[in-house]
């Protein structure tokens, strides 16, 4: 829990940067504007992308360090963070995105002139919607399209059929027909294979408890979790964060299931 004096400290903060702020005649860029940006990276739309990158950065960047590279590496890092979790709305796989980001990261840390910083921005922009470009996505007509969509954005959420269905504008059986007939399995099966996909990134990333991530994904229980995660990957959620953190040569069958 967060201390009183840190909470007095980060409003009082806040108060100031805000006035400061009004005061200088600086504004932050639209909400609209970067969501424009940020569902563009999503389609993949790189001109529409480019295009409203050029006019967020018309605008003065907000000051984010003391000091003037740390503010604009920081910044970078703030447009990375929002480029990783568009290209994953986008149905680019989240570990190969987060895997992205921090490669990036750890360019924009090891750029120190600001030219180079202000292009790496757009290499970053053209890196992700390459990666974007580069899943394999079956073409679905637009209903399950739409469906898997939310379905890769909600889900760490309610994911009942009824609240996809009511998302896409459909009946729910109509949905459950469509859906199995040109995916090859049930929403449910979907489901529990992107959640068993996602969660994978937890395992080999944080040291949080398999019964926790279990929860986090929506699993009854951990004992259920842990049957499907074999079912699909052939082995436990222990045995795969074992054995990629001692970084066993492993298949890619291994590492992301049985191929559908």
């Amino acid at each position: 829990m967060t201390k009183p004096n840190i909470q007095i400290h980060i409003i009082k903060k806040f108060m100031q940067t805000r006035i400061k702020n009004q005061q200088n005649f600086y504004f932050h860029p639209s909400y609209s504007l970067e969501q424009k940006l940020l569902n563009s990276i999503s389609r993949g739309d790189i001109e529409t992308a480019e295009q409203t990158l050029n006019e967020i950065n018309k605008l003065e960047r907000a000051k984010l360090s003391k000091d003037t590279i740390r503010s604009l590496k920081n910044s970078l890092i703030c447009s990375c963070t929002l480029f990783t979790r568009a290209i994953i709305k986008g149905g680019v796989d989240p570990e190969n995105a987060f895997n992205l980001s921090d490669v990036v990261i750890q360019q924009i840390e090891e750029t120190n002139d600001p030219y180079d910083l202000e292009q790496l921005e757009y290499e970053m922009l053209h890196t992700f919607i390459k990666a974007l470009h580069d899943v394999k996505r079956p073409s679905y007509q637009f209903v399950v399209n739409k469906a898997i969509a939310f379905i890769h954005q909600e889900i760490l959420n309610d994911l009942s059929l009824e609240r996809i269905a009511e998302y896409v504008q459909v009946h729910p059986s109509y949905l459950s027909k469509v859906f199995k007939k040109e995916v090859g399995y049930s929403l449910t099966e979907y489901i529990s294979k992107k959640r068993i996909e996602d969660s994978k990134y937890f395992l080999i990333h944080s040291n949080s408890p398999i019964s926790d991530i279990s929860n986090l994904f929506r699993f009854c229980n951990q004992s259920y979790y842990t049957s499907l995660f074999k079912k699909y990957t052939d082995l436990t959620p222990k045995q795969y964060r074992q054995l990629y953190s001692e970084n066993v040569s492993l298949t890619d069958e291994m590492l992301y299931g049985k191929k559908i």
